[in-house]
């Protein structure tokens, strides 16, 4: 099952040479999910082979020109491929206006349908497959943190039960794993999900940041993520700033992760001064081990 993360834009305020502005995507099945949309997202999002036809939505964290100034150029960019879906997007407060507005500065027409919806904390997407949580975080706007939660998933077949009740190897198997009950051709009796499936699955639980202090509410928001993406925009030595600036640390990133129990902590949002972000890395791993740094291009398998 294609389940990735892609890092699309792992930089702050200000792109570098090796690092574009903040954009990651959670490819699942055949729906893609953006969060957040810097300026030449739109390239990245080529580059990346995720293409501008697929079935999307798009999540904004907060109205910061480095978060969703590259969403104009996406919106471009999909009607030039003469995309035909609607598209979804929702944020804070003002995203309606900013779609609006610069639709109509910029004058240019679309090809497709868009809805824009303002959110509050809460259920904010539903996906048959996955749902899309929003809660406050803690930055100098009005702003969101999410959580991308996959729907419980069946449990393991079993192929021994299968053949003992009479359901031969076939599309009998994959009606009975989708839920579906289904006839023994070899003996005519009912065969139920439950005969053949071992208990359900939790699904997996993703965690965007967003530009955030760490706080208590985005603690309990991201308890028990298998994979936690958090504001890592500065190092112990800029700490102060920070504080100022209603970022975070990594090593601060690495401390929520602990105390949230999260599986992975993957690391972004990294300051422009820093040409190389091993030392954050390292600050982070002293706290919480399995902390890694993305980068642009970066594609994380969540299955594996």
């Amino acid at each position: 099952m294609d389940f990735k993360i892609y890092f699309l834009g792992t930089s702050s305020a200000v792109p570098t040479k090796e690092r574009g502005l903040s954009c990651t995507a959670i490819s699942y099945e055949n729906m893609v999910a953006f969060f957040d949309c810097g300026e030449g997202s739109q390239r990245a999002i080529n580059e990346a082979g995720l293409g501008f036809n697929r079935e999307c939505v798009v999540f904004i964290t907060h109205m910061h020109g480095d978060h969703v100034v590259g969403l104009l150029g996406l919106l471009q960019s999909m009607s030039m491929n003469r995309r035909e879906r609607k598209l979804e997007i929702y944020g804070p407060k003002g995203i309606i206006d900013f779609v609006k507005l610069n639709r109509e500065i910029l004058g240019f027409g679309l090809t497709y349908e868009v809805h824009v919806g303002e959110i509050r904390p809460g259920l904010v997407f539903r996906h048959p497959k996955f749902l899309v949580y929003a809660q406050r975080s803690e930055h100098t706007n009005d702003s969101f943190a999410y959580v991308f939660e996959e729907a419980e998933k069946p449990g393991k077949f079993s192929v021994k039960k299968a053949l003992r009740l009479g359901v031969p190897e076939g599309p009998l198997w994959s009606k009975l794993q989708h839920g579906g009950k289904v006839i023994s051709p070899t003996n005519g009796k009912t065969v139920r999900p439950e005969d053949v499936l071992g208990p359900s699955r939790k699904g997996k639980k993703i965690g965007i940041s967003g530009d955030t202090r760490p706080s208590k509410t985005l603690l309990s928001f991201f308890k028990g993520a298998d994979v936690l993406i958090f504001d890592s925009t500065y190092s112990d030595e800029h700490a102060q700033n920070a504080l100022e600036n209603k970022h975070s640390t990594s090593r601060e990133a690495a401390k929520l992760a602990k105390k949230a129990r999260v599986e992975k902590l993957i690391l972004t949002h990294f300051s422009a001064r820093y040409r190389s972000v091993s030392a954050l890395v390292r600050q982070a791993r002293e706290v919480f081990p399995n902390s890694i740094a993305a980068h642009d291009g970066m594609v994380y398998d969540v299955e594996s």
